[in-house]
């Protein structure tokens, strides 16, 4: 991100505040090369035989002999690739916390065997990325303008010499069209969709689904809010752009809509408000974005937060900006708001 200061955003720099949501990604994301990357991974557990395609959601089609062997991906798509048996050689994003734990973002991949390539925004080093010799890279897009994920601007070019790259888009389109497309991807990469685990996943999702949808029909008077929260600032998501918002509400369930213009500064994502504002909306639910680069409920001090109802109650619950796009890393995002509702008392 070539300007990470709240004061002066570009394009990406919004995608980087709330691509997602809030600013805690972009202002805790400056810094240079992780010099301390862990060790190489194993490669895919499964490969496909014979030449191998996949078509994006750039409309572009990557063509190799065989299934690429040594894949690189955004954390988020490691960790749903492993969730599929596919395993990764190198990641960049999100992948250890400042405590040397997994992110987050990093699901149930085992972070020692895959080299880090960057851990912040702006943290790509393209030396142990050639060194890995990639078939592939494989990340997400916030935007319509095919803008790879965490792949940085002033280095895109170099990146882009030593392997072609798949684009997944998670813009402005419901949860389950990005997922059906990273089973698509896992599938082309040799992964067994037939194992019971991956059909017992999906079927948990779609009851998780219609669970959420059941619940949200019972109480359609419970408004829910998804924020996200900095030292200096709360953000107010839209419903409109990101994936799990977007499949909420086809489910039926009421979220908080800050008006465009209100959006505007957010790039049509979200809404900045001063602590001294936050209760600008009413809410009974409150879904806070779980990354690590955001302020999370329990560090929270300001007063007007604690005053704020859904708060006193109690009904504050996690949301992931970021979803692992794995029916299993899904089904209690829907899971969970679906308990909230349940147990949810109009508060607002």
């Amino acid at each position: 991100m070539p300007n990470a200061r709240a004061s002066h955003l570009t394009r990406r720099g919004i995608l980087a505040a709330g691509g997602a949501l809030g600013l805690g990604a972009a202002l805790a994301a400056c810094g240079g090369d992780d010099a301390k990357s862990g060790g190489s991974g194993s490669g895919t557990t499964a490969a496909a035989s014979g030449p191998w395609s996949f078509e994006d959601d750039r409309g572009r089609t990557v063509k190799l002999g065989e299934a690429p062997r040594s894949i690189v991906a955004f954390t988020g798509v490691a960790a749903a690739l492993y969730d599929y048996g596919i395993s990764v050689k190198g990641v960049f994003g999100p992948t250890r916390t400042s405590d040397g734990k997994p992110d987050v973002q990093a699901g149930d991949m085992d972070i020692s065997k895959v080299t880090v390539l960057g851990n912040t925004w702006g943290q790509f080093n393209v030396e142990k990325y050639a060194a890995l010799a990639p078939d592939v890279l494989v990340s997400t897009m916030f935007d319509d303008a095919g803008t790879l994920w965490y792949v940085p601007e002033e280095s895109q070019d170099k990146i882009a010499k030593l392997a072609p790259s798949v684009g997944l888009s998670v813009y402005d389109r419901p949860l389950t069209e990005p997922l059906q497309r990273m089973w698509a991807l896992a599938e082309s990469l040799g992964a067994d969709m037939k194992t019971a685990a991956v059909t017992e996943a999906k079927k948990k999702f779609e009851a998780a689904a219609a669970r959420l949808r059941a619940a949200a029909k019972a109480k359609p008077d419970i408004k829910v809010m998804a924020g996200s929260a900095s030292q200096e600032l709360f953000y107010v998501s839209g419903s409109n752009l990101s994936i799990d918002l977007e499949y909420f509400k086809t489910l039926g369930v009421n979220l908080v809509e800050p008006p465009e213009k209100a959006k505007a500064q957010g790039g049509g994502w979200y809404e900045s408000l001063s602590w001294e504002n936050v209760d600008k909306y009413a809410a009974d639910i409150i879904m806070m974005d779980d990354r690590t680069s955001a302020l999370q409920p329990a560090d929270i001090t300001e007063a007007t937060w604690k005053k704020l109802p859904a708060v006193k109650a109690g009904q504050v619950i996690p949301r992931s900006p970021e979803p692992i796009l794995s029916y299993d890393k899904c089904t209690p995002l829907l899971t969970g708001l679906a308990e909230a509702l349940e147990k949810a008392k109009k508060v607002s």
